[in-house]
């Protein structure tokens, strides 16, 4: 018998429970031992709850417990589940987290702490896909050469909505929050954060680079109008937001922007609060891996996978995949050396000569301008809409500001880097 202790019995913890008991029979034949939930901690223990399970508000009474063989980390939130899980490491106890924000910053230190013991995460990207295991597993014989994943269900809800009914971002964004979709306090999805910090789990395991969110480019999806909308569908994208990582000669890309999608790639076509990854290795070409990112079944089915595959076996590989340091050689690569083509909107003077300061401007960049859509004026001001080839991040970045200064441009430019 393997018996866990559940910390943090909210909606994912919840499921995880059920799941065990509902599905005993198969999950006992798949394991080959029966799993039982021994304790969970919980914060408040008046609150009414839908399991029988035994409860405590003290998670020693978990980690110090010797009967419990795996710890489920469930709680959320950076440096009181990283104390949590160290010392459940260091006491013996194989670990399985849906924890992101925990990984995207110490997920080498709790490496190091686990050694030879369990440390299973495949619940932390993209809820019920089992990309962790594609990547540490089913992938493993090739070099990694990009991910590109839409990796936060918020945020695909919204554009979807945006792109297929001509909606706003506003009214869509509430919409969201009133179905569930969306947090009170969005920010953490619509500013690209719950993706950078899957995205660098991914990046750990396919490259084995350390980074931390706040050394890699990050955007969300705020600014977007349905005048790049409009753009996107007249010259035959999609708008998503990406977390890319990518291999570059001796460096990594890592980046989480809103995106222009060619509508021909299958990553396009994922769409609401369903998540898809496309990744990329030397020998197998292209994969893509797709489902529900989130919701309390579908990421509990990943954490019980994870369970099960303790149980079957009692150890695991390094938790990412690799025995530290990994010989890649690998840095990141710099966000103002990101090679990539861009679309922006101006809102602009309704006047002669405008379009050919904005072009001056661009050109004193080296920037060679693709294609140009002029909505139509209103009143004094008219916006327009234009692509450009491929050029470098910094160059794109100097030229905004040089736009910016031009009397002509009423607002500050929007940019969105485009990803044929």
């Amino acid at each position: 018998m393997i018996r866990i202790g559940i910390i943090g019995v909210g909606t994912v913890g919840t499921s995880v429970a059920e799941i065990l008991e509902s599905n005993r029979d198969i999950i006992c034949a798949r394991a080959g031992k029966e799993i039982v939930v021994k304790k969970g901690v919980v914060r408040d223990l008046s609150r009414q709850r839908t399991i029988d399970i035994p409860l405590t508000d003290n998670v020693d009474d978990v980690l110090d417990d010797p009967e419990i063989d795996i710890i489920v980390e469930l709680m959320g939130g950076v440096e009181e589940p990283y104390a949590v899980v160290k010392k459940a490491l260091q006491n013996g106890k194989a670990v399985v987290t849906a924890n992101k924000a925990l990984l995207a910053y110490h997920r080498y230190e709790l490496q190091e702490v686990a050694g030879e013991l369990p440390f299973e995460f495949e619940a932390s990207v993209a809820g019920g896909i089992p990309i962790i295991k594609a990547l540490r597993e089913g992938l493993s014989a090739n070099h990694i050469e990009s991910i590109k994943g839409i990796i936060n269900g918020t945020a695909n809800y919204i554009l979807t909505k945006m792109m297929n009914e001509g909606a706003d971002f506003t009214p869509v964004l509430k919409e969201a929050q009133a179905l569930g979709y969306a947090e009170a306090d969005p920010t953490f999805d619509i500013g690209g954060f719950d993706a950078a910090h899957k995205l660098l789990i991914l990046a750990s395991i396919a490259y084995g680079i350390e980074t931390k969110p706040e050394d890699i480019l990050i955007e969300g999806i705020e600014s977007v109008t349905q005048d790049d909308i409009s753009f996107a569908k007249e010259f035959g994208y999609t708008l998503k937001l990406l977390g890319i990582a990518k291999k570059v000669g001796d460096y990594v890309e890592l980046r989480v922007h809103p995106a222009l999608v060619p509508q021909r790639q299958m990553i396009a076509k994922v769409d609401g609060v369903m998540n898809g990854i496309s990744v990329i290795g030397d020998k197998v070409g292209e994969t893509m891996y797709y489902g529900p990112g989130a919701g309390g079944d579908a990421t509990a089915s990943a954490v019980i996978s994870d369970i099960i595959a303790i149980a079957r076996g009692g150890k695991s590989s390094p938790m990412l995949g690799f025995k530290r340091p990994l010989e890649s050689g690998l840095v990141l690569l710099e966000r103002d050396a990101v090679v990539t083509k861009y679309y922006l909107r101006l809102k602009v003077a309704d006047r002669p000569g405008v379009l050919a300061k904005v072009s001056q401007v661009m050109g004193e960049q080296n920037i060679s301008i693709e294609t140009m859509l002029q909505k139509p004026a209103r009143g004094d001001a008219a916006t327009l809409l234009l692509s450009t080839h491929a050029c470098k991040e910094r160059a794109m970045q100097d030229a905004l500001k040089d736009l910016f200064r031009l009397d002509s441009v009423k607002e500050r430019p929007v940019m969105i880097r485009i990803e044929d």
